[in-house]
């Protein structure tokens, strides 16, 4: 790989961490906006998303995928039902934090990567490989264990699951960068957003700008306004990881967020895990070793079949390497592995 290129991937792999480690870093933060409430803490966060959001487009001065977008109805209705269902997924994610149920969050992200499977199956009618049946049914019975363990469904690990496998969904659809989806879903929930801490400052229940717990919350209040930030960040970081390592690397990486949570829930927050709970988790991190070692061998086998491929294209008619003239200069630097 020449050195340049390594350079990059290298860089990339820096930013592919740093955005999941701060995604995996969220239990931390919500709690500090406390006490308000989850639906005081996300219409602050939607506001303040756009704001930050516009910001970055300032900046960047990147304004020409607006136009095209406003002249086409199917993919703004796909971006508001984006808009829709990532509200949910955050509402229901800042309630579980701050209710207790960190855990129970990052196995909503540790399934999440089976139910976007089974949407595959069920809406796009993929087919999958026995590796990944292995794996979709080895979550459900995880699902199940985690049923008794609970006491119940574990609803707030399958809500995130099923809105963020959805919103995936739309946002392939949709076909934006991180940034533009973002601003274009933060603009969808902007004005209602709005309209509801509007709503919350006359009933008396809106925490900002407000005395906290007996002290003056101008402190309150700046988190709340870098709950907006904190949302921006990371999918900067993650958008330059994107364009710099492989796919299957942001597949790997993928998991240090949920890691990163359930840590935090057990060593910072001191949450339960009876065995039954610990077996369920060890189920689900079963079916993600599957998913895993699956998705690197089709790698493997999709590189080798790309180099049999080129080897093919360069060979003469009677298998010998096609070469050009002999003063020919090389296309190109010729690749060091090191």
């Amino acid at each position: 790989m020449p050195e340049t290129t390594q350079q990059e991937a290298g860089r990339g792999l820096w930013y592919g961490f740093a955005a999941y480690g701060m995604w995996g870093l969220f239990p931390l933060f919500w709690p500090l906006l406390e006490p308000g409430a989850a639906d005081d803490i996300l219409a602050n966060r939607m506001v303040w998303s756009l704001v930050a959001v516009t910001l970055l487009l300032i900046v960047q001065r990147h304004w020409g995928w607006i136009r095209p977008l406003l002249r086409q109805p199917r993919r703004l209705a796909m971006l508001g039902g984006a808009a829709a269902v990532i509200s949910v997924n955050w509402g229901v994610y800042i309630w579980g934090v701050n209710a207790g149920h960190v855990v129970e969050t990052s196995l909503g992200y540790f399934i999440n990567p089976l139910v976007t499977i089974a949407f595959g199956v069920l809406v796009l009618k993929e087919r999958l490989r026995r590796a990944q049946w292995a794996a979709v049914g080895v979550g459900a019975a995880a699902v199940a264990v985690l049923t008794i363990g609970y006491g119940r469904l574990p609803w707030i690990a399958l809500t995130l699951a099923l809105s963020f496998a959805t919103y995936g969904l739309l946002k392939k659809k949709v076909g934006l960068s991180g940034l533009e989806s973002l601003a274009a879903e933060s603009a969808f929930m902007f004005p209602f957003a709005l309209g509801y801490l509007v709503y919350l400052e006359f009933t008396g229940r809106g925490t900002f700008g407000h005395t906290v717990a007996g002290e003056y919350g101008w402190g309150h209040t700046g988190l709340l306004v870098l709950s907006g930030v904190i949302t921006a960040v990371p999918l900067l970081c993650f958008g330059a990881a994107a364009v710099r390592v492989p796919l299957s690397v942001l597949g790997l990486l993928q998991y240090l967020a949920p890691v990163f949570q359930f840590l935090i829930g057990i060593a910072v927050f001191h949450e339960s895990m009876p065995p039954a709970r610990w077996a369920g988790f060890a189920l689900v991190w079963a079916a993600l070793a599957v998913l895993t070692w699956d998705a690197l061998r089709r790698v493997r086998a999709d590189r080798a079949a790309a180099r049999a491929r080129t080897a093919a294209a360069s060979a003469g008619p009677a298998g010998t390497v096609a070469t050009g003239p002999a003063d020919a200069p090389p296309a190109g630097p010729v690749p060091v592995r090191r």
